[in-house]
């Protein structure tokens, strides 16, 4: 952003709202050019924008570019201005430069356009004008609200198998998503259900619809009922709610699997899809997640700049001779931090990530603190992907 701040003759900074925004536009000696709440309403957006472009080329700098900030970035793109978004730490940051303390709409506006004027570098770039990944916003959000869901039910599920029959759950329980295993709960209940069902009966449908598991889990499975023959109190209401917990759990996970479609759908249409899919460790989700934080990457000059935007890059804390080291960082992006954490896990099966993961085991670190040092090795690989359009290219593991 910082090579295009000569040519902007107006910073229009807006603290955006659910019913209204509070506009502040500023020129490049810092004078203000309008000052006013700003109804979300695409008639008086387009208004201000107009007015505003009489004084030259308009900078619109928004502080949420996403859901209630979305109005305000399609029409300024529509208006032929130029988009940018200050992230929320760095605005909280900027903010305590200014005089004063009291926390309203007009101030944060200023804040927002005085950024822009004065500190382009804080900016990112906004590309949900990109309808790829508008739409891939809107699915993913919903992705994560189901994952969530599907984290809740399977936690009820465990929960209650634990309180009614501990060994039950220990068979059951790190499988509860297996389709085998929904099966079973939905059509034969809890424990008293399950051993009432028999080996036979129990056997046919597991088999169904788990054909690699499915008789091993049910020898495991009444193994584990017969060590209990007591009843815990509330063991005759949970034989009634767990199959409705596993129905919603089989559907949520049915939902899950139909969004990943679109999601798929939505990326190829992207031109960076192919990039970040070929990379081990990354899939869809992932990838789509990945597109969402960072767009293409430009804006991130280096690797260590996108590492510290994802919370990757360690931290130096130095005080005279008593307070030396490096130190995980508390901050950063903690949905791209999470993609990157996840892809670096998955990507063990890859030779190559293995070798540094186990190097790294060697020096001492714990597993999560391994699968950071690789997770920080692969966002410069991703850098360098991304910067040059070029897919992943292996290397021999001895290099590693």
């Amino acid at each position: 952003m910082s090579s295009d701040r000569p040519d902007y003759q107006v910073f229009c900074g807006l603290d955006v709202g659910k019913d209204g925004h509070h506009a502040t536009a500023l020129n490049p000696a810092g004078r203000r050019l309008h000052d006013a709440p700003l109804p979300n309403d695409e008639a008086r957006l387009i208004e201000l924008f107009d007015r505003l472009a009489r004084h030259g080329r308009v900078l619109v700098v928004v502080d949420q570019p996403a859901s209630i900030g979305a109005l305000s970035v399609a029409v300024a793109r529509a208006q032929g201005h130029d988009v940018a978004y200050l992230p929320g730490l760095a605005m909280r940051r900027i903010a305590d430069l200014h005089p004063g303390q009291a926390k309203t709409d007009a101030r944060d506006a200023h804040v927002i356009a005085d950024a822009a004027r004065t500190m382009p570098h804080t900016l990112r770039r906004v590309d949900v004008g990109e309808e790829a990944l508008a739409e891939l916003e809107v699915l993913i959000g919903f992705d994560d609200d189901l994952a969530g869901e599907a984290t809740r039910i399977s936690n009820r599920i465990r929960g209650l198998l634990t309180q009614i029959h501990p060994a039950a759950e220990r068979v059951l329980g790190p499988r509860v998503a297996h389709p085998a295993v929904l099966e079973l709960l939905s059509r034969f209940g809890g424990p008293t259900g399950l051993r009432q069902a028999g080996h036979r009966r129990l056997t046919s449908t597991a088999v169904k619809h788990g054909p690699r598991i499915g008789q091993q889990l049910v020898i495991d499975l009444l193994t584990a009922l017969d060590q209990q023959t007591v009843t815990v109190p509330g063991a005759a209401a949970a034989e009634t709610v767990l199959p409705k917990l596993a129905d919603s759990l089989r559907t949520v996970l049915a939902q899950r699997a139909e969004l990943a479609v679109q999601v798929e759908e939505r990326l190829d249409a992207h031109p960076l899809a192919r990039v970040l899919t070929s990379m081990p460790g990354i899939g869809v989700r992932t990838a789509a997640r990945i597109l969402l934080e960072v767009g293409d990457g430009s804006a991130f000059p280096t690797s260590g700049h996108l590492a510290a935007y994802a919370g990757l890059a360690p931290v130096t804390r130095r005080s005279g001779s008593s307070i030396r080291g490096e130190h995980p960082p508390k901050g950063g992006n903690k949905n791209l931090k999470r993609a990157f954490f996840l892809a670096a896990f998955a990507s063990l099966a890859d030779s190559n990530s293995r070798a540094y993961y186990d190097r790294k085991r060697a020096e001492g670190k714990r597993h999560n603190a391994a699968l950071i040092c690789l997770a920080r090795r692969r966002c410069d690989v991703l850098h360098a992907m991304l910067r040059n359009r070029a897919t992943y290219q292996p290397r021999p593991a001895t290099a590693a």
